[in-house]
């Protein structure tokens, strides 16, 4: 049933265009894993002339290192270590800064697979479902973390899931009570609750009032049947929100939760909201066509793009290289690419090389390019 709920119901002729897109986009497709930290050497190459403005030579003296264990090169490492609870220290601290300069659009991205026993690169098989209960069980740990400051506390945090049942999960999963100090709730919910303000109400995807009618109908008098979950895991919306967690909206879902994003930012625009995960590169690159998706192109520039990356760890493995595209806030943006050598009894060595720092972010053919010529200056 949960995969019921996060199904994207679009036309055949969507699906085909949206398959073409992926290998003209892939500027905005998940990349591949990389390596542990064992940084040996640091280089700033100005590669291209393009249009993003390259740093000093003073900012690389305070750039955070990439976490340890990441590597799809050093797998046994990564099932060692919890890289995950890495993640989120780290994230919080760029959270905490971007809050202190009054930033309320901000864009948490990682790989949610990598660390512990059951860790997995962008090499390895996984689904969405795994992905939606990874991110799920990360802002779980997240959320507490603000509890430290008064304005989070008493549901003054809100955990805003992308549907009902993965609420209900969460309530189950972890009954805490330093988790239950936030509230629990859904993009649904929270939609529907600024339907009086400047939100506008909840867009629903396509099939989505079809289910709900049919879990209804076979309740009947007993009330909803709960096929897309149970209404008791929600929490009460009225006393307020000061920070908004918003778990893998649209990225695997349908694209009507981007578009209510931004209904719940309008309602209360003063609210930070934090987006995990959610996949906001499809989105401001034009991964879903406008012809087909009119309501969330329109959202693209005067909403997304005002978004700020604060933590963002992008892979990128693509002409026979390995990097990443790297940003701790308020820090700039780190081009790293991985020099992979045989080791010892035959495991890889990987030194972790800066390739250059910048203010703007680039392009993924920047990135790409970038790491190839540094690729061929060390050959």
């Amino acid at each position: 049933m949960r995969s019921i709920v996060r199904v994207q119901f679009i036309t055949l002729g969507c699906a085909l265009l949206l398959l073409r897109q992926t290998t003209i986009c892939t500027a905005f497709a998940p990349s591949q894993s990389t390596p542990s930290y064992t940084r040996t050497s640091t280089t700033s190459l100005h590669i291209f002339g393009s249009g993003s403005k390259q740093t000093g030579g003073s900012s690389s003296q305070s750039l955070s290192p990439l976490p340890r264990g990441i590597s799809p090169f050093e797998k046994s490492l990564s099932k060692n270590i919890d890289i995950q609870a890495e993640f989120r220290q780290r994230a919080k601290r760029a959270i905490d800064a971007a809050l202190t300069d009054s930033v309320t659009k901000l864009e948490i991205e990682f790989p949610p697979l990598l660390g512990g026993s059951q860790s997995k690169s962008q090499f390895d098989d996984f689904d969405n479902i795994q992905e939606l209960d990874k991110n799920k069980d990360w802002t779980m740990l997240l959320a507490p973390m603000f509890l430290g400051d008064a304005e989070y506390q008493g549901g003054k945090t809100w955990l805003i899931f992308p549907d009902l049942k993965e609420c209900e999960l969460a309530k189950v999963e972890w009954q805490g009570q330093r988790y239950r100090e936030a509230t629990f709730t859904t993009i649904e919910a929270v939609a529907n609750d600024s339907a009086s303000g400047a939100g506008g109400g909840y867009d629903a995807p396509w099939g989505a009032n079809l289910m709900s009618g049919l879990s209804k109908m076979m309740g009947g008098e007993d009330g909803d049947a709960g096929l897309l979950g149970d209404q008791a895991a929600l929490d009460d919306l009225s006393s307020g929100a000061n920070l908004w967690l918003v778990i893998q909206p649209g990225n695997g879902g349908p694209v009507e939760d981007w578009v209510n994003c931004e209904k719940i930012a309008n309602a209360q625009p003063e609210t930070p909201m934090v987006i995990i995960n959610g996949a906001l590169d499809k989105v401001k690159g034009g991964f879903y066509p406008a012809v087909f998706f009119p309501k969330l192109a329109a959202t693209v520039d005067r909403f997304y793009k005002k978004f700020e990356s604060v933590f963002y760890l992008k892979p990128f493995s693509d002409k026979g290289v390995y990097g990443w595209l790297y940003r701790v806030y308020p820090e700039p943006w780190q081009v790293v690419w991985e020099n992979v050598k045989p080791g010892k009894d035959g495991n890889a060595e990987v030194e972790y090389v800066t390739v250059d720092v910048l203010d703007e972010r680039p392009s993924y053919a920047e990135v790409v390019s970038m790491l190839v010529k540094a690729s061929q200056s060390n050959i």
